[in-house]
């Protein structure tokens, strides 16, 4: 969403350390829908996300009312967000298995579970590629979840492999042997994926 790119989310630190309560919807508005992207990739399930980003925002709340006002002009508040709704995922689905939601948005590193295709591509051809995404992002949910926040956090939401470290409250090496060790895991599957409908061929 524009408004966490541009001016209005740049000034809101400043304008949270003045004012928490008149400002803290500006915050809501501004990181909703990218907290939610973030939330369901992680749960897979709508109503989680939705939980998930209510469960943030009232931690972000109450945390913003604990520090002073020079620490919450130092907030970088996009990675801050994400390390709190990251926290608040891990607490809330431990041990459940998590569904799968579509992988929009996701980055040329991940496996591909079929050749690119044309746009004039006739009916089955669309069906068997959209099947196939399907079971990208079931693997991906497979994922264990050290794997699969990284591997969501850098191909998904596209943030450098810094801000990473910063949300996980992992040294930059660690990440960055995560996302590696996510892909392959995902690559090795893909690969019996692609070999089990060979034999069947």
């Amino acid at each position: 969403m524009a408004q966490t790119r541009t001016g209005p989310a740049k000034n809101l630190p400043a304008h949270l350390s003045a004012d928490l309560d008149g400002n803290f919807e500006r915050l809501m508005l501004a990181f909703q829908d990218r907290l939610y992207g973030l939330a369901l990739r992680l749960s897979g399930n709508a109503q989680d996300a939705e939980e998930i980003v209510q469960d943030a925002f009232v931690h972000a709340y109450q945390a913003l009312g604990t520090y002073d006002a020079e620490r919450v002009q130092g907030l970088a508040l996009r990675p801050w967000l994400y390390r709190i709704t990251l926290n608040v995922f891990r607490n809330r689905v431990r041990g459940r298995r998590v569904a799968t939601v579509p992988l929009a948005g996701e980055s040329d590193d991940l496996p591909e579970l079929e050749p690119a295709g044309d746009p004039q591509d006739e009916p089955e051809t669309a069906l068997a590629r959209s099947e196939r995404r399907s079971e990208l992002a079931e693997l991906v949910a497979r994922l264990p979840e050290r794997y699969r926040a990284a591997v969501v956090l850098r191909h998904v939401e596209g943030l450098s492999y810094a801000e990473m470290a910063d949300i996980l409250g992992q040294p930059a090496g660690t990440v960055k042997a995560n996302v590696h060790r996510g892909l392959r895991w995902l690559r090795e599957r893909v690969a019996s994926a692609s070999d089990a409908r060979e034999d069947y061929a």
